[in-house]
């Protein structure tokens, strides 16, 4: 009998899921994040779970983890000193930059350019030059490149960046000077632009690759810990860590290239609320995963998330494929405020985190969060996670009543209600972005709702998208665990490739994309996944001639088989150029990037069924709970989800609980039990 483990690390917690891989049976457990080592928390759930399952952690036989660790390194400034060599006369690529100020038109008044990750007095020239097809026309100077190297190892830097002009085209002399590099500064890790993101644009892939390096020394300590952790634990399973782009990596790989794991996190939570609303039969879905520090929304379209070219982490945009997430600060610990200037109520981003957390969870925190207000309104019950958490409700009401006394309120829960529609109205925005702003109505898509907050909030957000129904997997609290455990190694190799259409042809094009499909299947090979299971997809950049952006465009393995897949991918581009623009022309279509993504088949997860139940859920209800709903208090329903079975339908309003979340039914709402356990909210009308 075979184990593996899911690991999902929130800003407050550390979410874990030890899946039988026979049986398909799961056991969950929650535990504090531990933010000063995020593998002692990881640990600790490890243990936690083990027991819950009577299981040895030496039966684990892989460990799937998603990490915030690259991301957290971008947000707090706390990367590695990054050196930099670039092509003589390229030496401020990164000051530079793109001409891009977020903002209105005022904004290049008021907006603080971000400081380059790699420091201009840390970044030095080489004599050298290729040209855009790959020809030498400037040998590499060994000599200057020596000394400047020297230099760099006098400043102290502790990751390095070698990003040299056209060297996608012909990475012969980044590869010299990595040889150099190892020489002159021995034990600092090297980053080559040709290896991280070998296509065109200068400046995209330099800052790609100095993301890179920036991370690269944190991630690799932190992967080295988690490792030596997990071994004296006397877990000896293989670990690998999940990608941006919702794929698996080795640890060598992830330490190698982490710029992929960006978006570990959240890409998680796309998974695993792809795979739980696909077992309820849904396709198209917003996904919305509120933890305690940011919320991650994401549209899913027919079962896939869409899938974008660049990463963007607070200030800093990057070329590296992600799922298309986007994050805001609202959580269950976002701070409420109310500063003296405007005196109107703000919520976010600024997060209690783990430490001191919530006034509620009595560990020191005294500034009022949106669990605090959740505390207040009644839509909380007073023990969290299996009865292991009780809240503070004395003390959530003293932290909500500074806001209330700030705002000259009458009350806390008016207060309270006030902090809810907020931070409400904030994620609402970030939904809004990956849906209409997009072309995408809403009301087409269902609302995934998970992590440990999302469901308490959920409802009111379809009320305002019209997205039904709200759909609440079985434990939404770990379910980017659940992601983690049912995806599968994923490695992509492009390659640059500018030619008008009536410059090239279907069978070199096809010739090219096989080449770019042994690249990246070759990862999959070293981690010993047979042929048989993996799957490859292509995927091309076009763009009309003349343009200076290009949009993506996939390629099915049998459209490539069939020939004349150039003409099919052109009718693409221009139906998501109308989609994205509303227009197209009859310009001649341009390629600009290949692409090959090699997937290893997913672990198939067998999803429990419930026991056949009449409407009436009566034997799951152990109580009620007074809740606070549009300026007035209303008599809730208290149900035990672990007692519900397949066809109940929980009537609003109601409460919800379980061990890592709780699902708010509101007044007028009702909640369908299907025969997998998944909470359906709908209008009653409905």
């Amino acid at each position: 009998m075979g184990y593996q483990l899911g690991v999902d690390v929130g800003g407050t917690f550390t979410d874990v899921l030890l899946m039988d891989e026979e049986s398909g049976v799961t056991w969950r457990a929650k535990t504090p994040s531990t933010p000063a080592d995020q593998s002692e928390g990881v640990l600790e759930g490890i243990r936690k779970v083990c027991q819950l399952a009577g299981v040895e952690p030496g039966a684990i036989g892989r460990v799937l983890h998603g990490t915030t660790v690259a991301t957290n390194a971008i947000l707090e400034g706390r990367g590695a000193r990054v050196g930099l060599v670039t092509t003589a006369g390229f030496r401020q690529v990164l000051q530079v930059a793109r001409s891009y100020v977020p903002g209105g038109l005022g904004g290049w008044i008021t907006w603080p350019k971000p400081t380059p990750l790699a420091r201009l007095e840390d970044t030095v020239e080489v004599p050298e030059r290729m040209s855009s097809r790959g020809e030498v026309l400037r040998p590499l100077d060994e000599e200057a490149a020596r000394a400047a190297l020297a230099h760099l190892a006098r400043r102290g830097v502790e990751a390095l960046t070698i990003a040299l002009v056209n060297a996608f085209a012909n990475p012969a002399h980044e590869q010299r000077l990595g040889e150099l590099a190892a020489e002159v500064l021995p034990g600092v890790p090297v980053s080559l632009s040709s290896e991280i993101l070998p296509e065109i644009r200068e400046y995209e892939r330099t800052i790609t690759t100095v993301a890179n390096s920036y991370v690269r020394p944190v991630v690799g300590r932190y992967l080295a810990s988690l490792t030596s952790k997990l071994a004296e634990g006397g877990v000896g399973a293989t670990v690998h860590v999940l990608r941006s782009d919702g794929g698996l990596a080795s640890i060598p790989a992830a330490t190698v290239a982490p710029v992929n794991l960006l978006m570990s996190g959240p890409a998680g939570g796309v998974a695993g609320a792809i795979w739980a609303a696909g077992q309820a039969g849904f396709e198209n879905l917003l996904t919305f995963d509120m933890g305690g520090t940011s919320t991650d929304v994401c549209l899913v379209q027919h079962g896939r998330a869409q899938v974008g070219r660049d990463t963007v982490v607070g200030d800093l945009a990057v070329r590296a494929s992600s799922v298309d997430v986007r994050t805001v600060g609202a959580g269950g610990g976002s701070i409420a405020h109310v500063p003296e200037l405007t005196r109107a109520l703000r919520v976010g981003p600024q997060s209690a985190g783990a430490e001191p957390g919530p006034a509620a969870y009595g560990k020191g925190g005294t500034e009022p969060t949106v669990t605090d207000a959740n505390v207040v309104l009644g839509y909380l019950p007073p023990r969290l996670i299996g009865g292991e958490m009780t809240l503070d409700v004395g003390a959530a009401e003293a932290a909500v009543a500074k806001v209330a006394e700030a705002m000259g309120l009458p009350d806390v829960q008016r207060a309270a209600a006030g902090i809810v529609d907020i931070v409400n109205e904030n994620m609402f925005g970030a939904l809004r972005l990956v849906s209409v702003q997009q072309g995408y109505d809403p009301r087409d898509f269902a609302l995934v709702a998970f992590g440990g907050a999302g469901p308490l909030h959920a409802n009111a957000l379809a009320r305002l998208l019209g997205s039904w129904p709200v759909v609440v997997p079985p434990s939404p609290g770990v379910l980017c665990a659940y992601g983690d455990a049912t995806t599968g190694l994923r490695d992509e190799a492009a390659r640059t490739f500018i030619r008008r259409f009536s410059e090239t042809s279907d069978e070199e094009v096809a010739g090219l994309l096989a080449e770019l499909a042994e690249e990246a299947r070759a990862t999959l090979d070293a981690e010993g996944v047979p042929r048989a299971e993996q799957a490859v997809a292509w995927q091309v950049d076009v763009r009309y001639h003349g343009q200076g952006f290009e949009v993506p465009v996939d390629l099915e393995p049998e459209l490539v088989a069939g020939g004349r897949f150039l003409e099919e991918a052109g009718r693409r581009f221009d139906a998501e150029h109308r989609r994205l623009f509303l227009f197209d022309l009859e310009t001649e279509h341009e390629l600009v990037n290949l692409r090959a993504v090699a997937q290893a088949r997913p672990t198939r997860v067998a999803a429990p069924v419930l026991e056949e139940g009449g409407p009436d859920p009566g034997a799951a209800r152990v109580g009620s709970q007074r809740i606070w709903v549009e300026g007035t208090w209303h008599e809730a329903g208290l149900y035990d989800r672990a007692r519900l079975k397949a066809g109940n339908v929980v009537p609003g309003p109601a409460v919800v609980t379980e061990m890592d979340s709780t699902t708010l039914v509101l007044p007028g709402h009702r909640a369908e039990v299907d025969r997998i356990g998944t909470l359906l909210i709908r209008p009653e009308e409905a």
